[in-house]
């Protein structure tokens, strides 16, 4: 069976570990970021060298930005480094091996298409909230990432005058309205908190959630009209609650009544890989492309 090592690159850690092609990870770790781009490209490099030759097909890294088929990686991250160099050439001139990037939204998308939420589907929206609203577009089961790598960038959507969905449906939004209502600092609360505190009888975090709720009902019904995929998925930490489905479902519905054109209700599903979902999707993505 082929093995491939596969690399998580984020903010505050570097995810890795081995996946086989039948979507299995046998062997996984975890350590922190580098500060600099050639420290990050030697990390690479020794974890790759603890595998014998010939052992690994290549390695599949799931990366943050607008990730370029030739290695560059454009647009903005929490790691600043790692935009305008050519990243891809540097990791195969370290390792001699094959390297296939993506990005990190595309990946955890290919990660659900490969053996997940949106398995045996064509057209599939990834939704991430997270600090932000980023997501992944598959046609065809194909991702498709646009003229400028923007493809499934639906933070910039503008969804109430002129705010943005990620300003308005991001997990940090929610803790931005409540600490707006109770005047405290952003800092000392948790999403956590928020909804044991709601379900406590708290007013403030109850509107907080009714409208962070709201947000991101409206952003689903937008899409589901611009795209009218097959299934709409939901990723994440928020998509570990058990009543998200059924929470925006009910907003959907509301809208739905308020637009009386509108017949078509969007299907949503959470993801099922959430923490190893990067990991599994950049080797779908290396498969995929040698194909």
């Amino acid at each position: 069976m082929k093995t491939y090592m596969a690399f998580d690159i984020g903010g505050s850690f570097v995810k890795y570990g081995i996946v086989t092609e039948q979507a299995e990870i046998i062997k996984q770790s975890k350590t922190p970021t580098p500060k600099d781009l050639d420290s990050l490209i030697e990390l690479i490099a020794e974890l790759t060298q603890v595998y014998p030759e010939g052992k690994i097909e290549g390695l599949a890294i799931s990366a943050p930005g607008a990730v370029s088929d030739s290695g560059i990686i454009y647009g903005f991250s929490a790691l600043p480094y790692i935009h305008g160099p050519n990243v891809k050439e540097l990791i195969v001139e370290k390792t001699g091996y094959p390297v296939y990037m993506e990005n990190d939204a595309n990946a955890a998308g290919y990660a659900e298409i490969w053996n997940g939420a949106g398995k045996g589907m064509k057209d599939v929206l990834l939704v991430i909230l997270g600090t932000g609203v980023g997501g992944a577009v598959f046609k065809d089961g194909v991702i498709h990432k646009g003229a400028n790598l923007h493809g499934g960038e639906f933070g910039y959507m503008l969804v109430d005058g002129k705010r943005t969905w990620s300003s308005t449906a991001a997990t940090a939004s929610l803790l931005r309205r409540v600490a707006e209502k109770k005047q405290v600092n952003v800092e000392t609360l948790s999403g956590e908190e928020i909804f044991e505190q709601a379900e406590k009888g708290d007013p403030a975090c109850q509107e907080a959630i009714e409208d962070f709720y709201r947000m991101i009902a409206l952003g689903i019904y937008n899409l589901q009209y611009m795209y009218d995929p097959e299934v709409i998925l939901i990723g994440g930490g928020i998509s570990a609650r058990e009543d998200l489905v059924a929470q925006v479902d009910k907003r959907v519905d509301q809208i739905l009544k308020e637009v009386e054109i509108a017949k078509i209700k969007p299907s949503i599903e959470v993801c099922q890989h959430r923490q190893n979902a990067n990991l599994l999707g950049a080797v779908y993505g290396f498969i995929h492309h040698l194909k």
